[in-house]
């Protein structure tokens, strides 16, 4: 009787007798380690081409979502004269609830082909060259003259 036996009251298993135990066992299976080496090289290769395809319509997938983006995304065309509002970058997240990122009406001096826009600043009267995506159209209130309609006092419809 062992000493761990003793102490434990179980036998004492190493990792060396298991490891060969496992080893009797498969070859008592009549298991072949070459034929099963094989088997496990072609089953990781079949991993291998499902991660490519995965990967491949992950690719066909992003492309067709970029296409159907770009065609719901509506150019922006602005013109010399035309007033405009910028988003204001700089502002902070929590502010205030109710505060507006767009500051203006800005003037649209010269539009350039890449994209970039000259403004001018109706107050100031400076001159800023900003990215087109930040701005848009800035639309004035509709003011027209209205007829004036006198009221009169209800009557009784009693008396």
């Amino acid at each position: 009787m062992s000493p761990f036996r003793m102490v434990y009251g179980k036998p004492c298993h190493l990792p060396v007798e298991l490891e060969h135990r496992a080893y009797w066992a498969i070859m008592q299976c009549n298991m072949k380690l070459d034929t099963a080496g094989e088997q496990w090289k072609l089953q990781l290769n079949e991993l291998e081409e499902i991660r490519n395809e995965a990967y491949e319509s992950s690719g066909i997938y992003k492309d067709k979502t970029k296409v159907f983006h770009d065609r719901m995304f509506q150019r922006k065309h602005f013109e010399a004269g035309q007033k405009v509002f910028l988003f204001h970058l700089r502002l902070k997240l929590f502010l205030g609830k109710l505060l507006s990122r767009w500051v203006g009406p800005f003037v649209i001096s010269n539009v350039f082909p890449n994209g970039a826009v000259e403004i001018k600043s109706m107050k100031t009267g400076k001159d800023f060259k900003v990215n087109g995506h930040r701005l848009k159209p800035y639309y004035e209130p509709f003011m027209e003259q209205l007829d004036e309609i006198p009221l009169h006092e209800p009557t009784d419809m009693d008396g």
